[in-house]
């Protein structure tokens, strides 16, 4: 065993391990069970859940890992729990799309299991280093998860278009951080934390501060870094469109708030006026720029810029209960996006490609469940009660008036009201309009289950969210937010 590394460590990182497991399990089962077997999907849900049957004892733990390079505390289980989730949607609204487009599952199910290990290590990371590493890992794997059509054109162009632009923005990121430590001499961000006391005005860190934020507004897909957005989640295969708008994001954001609030407290005053112009500019961009979309998914990716800039309320609150009303928006998040997206891959038919308004045309005669669901979804979406999207929004401008940001309260409201216009113009399609041509719209078992989960988590968590409140209260007391906090005052 090499020096420095004691058996705790392999144990705390056991959900790793696992997961990095089942990734293998898969390739192995795709070389024995026939060609197309639908059985990998099985497979790869049996590792899914084997990880998250893994985080059980890891429940109230709050410990550094490998001498610093890993936290497991209840913000990165509260994450986690969100990536793992999100991927077992995805492959169940796989199964049949992979059929229908004829593409290889093995490969596919192999690179969701390592986009996820990606994500969960960058929840975890309170190093740099570590924090570079699950990056990479969940950033290359969407990168040939973009393009996975090969046949189809938009999905090459998505890939190209992806990793381009991504390399780019991580370049801005890596030197940004390579400042932060060439200035505090660790790459450790609560060994950092301490070391900038006293250097909030040297013009380095600024530029630092500045960079890693451009950097992240890239991932998190914040304007103006939101180029790349739409033509991805256009012409990327749509469970991928929607592990990516859910998972990436998510991921993106726990690196977001690992950053600034473990590693950059005494920097508060820059950061958030920062973050406060981008979540302003981001939800007004967002929602006018998708008033124009007939493409439902292109529609859909200028909604997730949108409410990219409504979960960054949470980071200028700075505060815990502003930290716990990001948690609680991206977990409602995650049900809404993926539901939404689990009704285009059901209007995918052979004859029809259906991710445009005129698909949906007459929806609630020709498949009355997937009309309603959807309906459900593009309310929650839009932040009308009794949804989970409106208890999300309630918590997060709740959290921006409760720290004095009054007026970035009601501009996000603002906002939500903007966004009902092309939110409602589908239901309009789908209950007002004459009924589209193509094939009867049908629904596969994996795809029921999937939609279920999806309407259930949004009804659910509308009606009943104090539980989920409880979860992210004190998953976000795990945090530096304290730190901030002081900063602050």
């Amino acid at each position: 065993m090499p020096p420095g590394i004691s058996t705790s460590d392999f144990y705390y990182i056991l959900p790793e391990l696992v997961l990095t497991g089942g990734a293998l399990l898969v390739l192995i089962a795709d070389v024995l069970l026939p060609r197309g077997s639908k059985a990998l999907a099985w497979v790869t849900l049996l590792a899914i859940g084997a990880t998250i049957a893994s985080l059980v004892p890891f429940g109230s733990t709050h410990v550094e890992v490998a001498h610093g390079l890993l936290a497991v505390d209840q913000f990165a289980l509260f994450f986690k729990i969100v990536f793992l989730g999100a991927a077992a949607l995805t492959v169940l609204m796989s199964v049949r799309y992979l059929e229908i487009e004829g593409a290889s599952p093995g490969e596919y199910y192999f690179l969701i299991l390592c986009a996820t290990l990606g994500m969960m290590i960058m929840a975890g990371g309170i190093d740099l280093l570590t924090i570079f590493i699950g990056l990479e890992t969940m950033a290359v794997s969407f990168y040939i998860l973009a393009g996975f059509i090969k046949p189809n054109q938009r999905s090459n162009e998505a890939a190209v278009k992806y990793f381009l632009l991504g390399a780019f923005s991580l370049g801005i990121l890596l030197y940004g951080m390579s400042i932060m430590y060439g200035l505090s001499g660790t790459t450790n961000l609560r060994t950092m934390a301490t070391a900038f006391v006293g250097q909030e005005r040297d013009p380095r860190l600024v530029l630092a501060v500045i960079l890693v934020v451009a950097g992240l507004g890239f991932k998190i897909a914040a304007v103006p870094f939101h180029m790349w957005a739409p033509d991805v989640y256009e012409g990327a295969p749509t469970p991928v469109t929607a592990f990516l708008s859910v998972g990436s994001k998510a991921a993106s954001f726990a690196m977001l708030l690992r950053i600034f609030l473990e590693g950059l407290p005494s920097m508060s005053a820059d950061w958030r006026l920062m973050f406060e112009v981008l979540a302003i500019v981001t939800m007004t961009i967002g929602n006018l720029a998708a008033l124009t979309q007939t493409n439902i998914k292109r529609m859909l990716a200028y909604s997730s810029i949108a409410h990219a800039g409504y979960i960054l309320i949470g980071v200028v609150a700075g505060t815990p209960r502003g930290v716990a009303a990001m948690l609680i928006y991206l977990l409602i998040y995650a049900f809404m996006q993926l539901g939404a997206f689990t009704i285009i891959i059901i209007m995918r038919r052979q004859d029809v490609v259906g991710d445009e308004l005129k698909d949906f045309s007459g929806l609630h005669i020709r498949h009355p469940f997937a009309a309603f669901a959807m309906l459900l979804f593009m309310l929650s979406l839009g932040g009308i009660p009794p949804t989970a999207g409106f208890m999300g929004k309630f918590w997060l401008f709740g959290a921006a008036i409760d720290a004095g940001y009054v007026r970035l309260a009601v501009i996000g409201v603002l906002n939500s009201a903007i966004s009902l216009y092309y939110y409602i113009r589908l239901v309009v399609f789908m209950y007002l309009k004459p009924q589209g041509a193509g094939s009867p719209v049908t629904t596969s078992p994996s795809l029921g289950i999937a939609l279920a989960v999806a309407v259930i988590g949004t009804i659910f968590l509308g009606v009943y969210p104090r539980l989920l409140f409880d979860l992210a209260e004190m998953s976000a007391r795990t945090l530096g937010v304290a730190a901030v906090t002081a900063a602050i005052r």
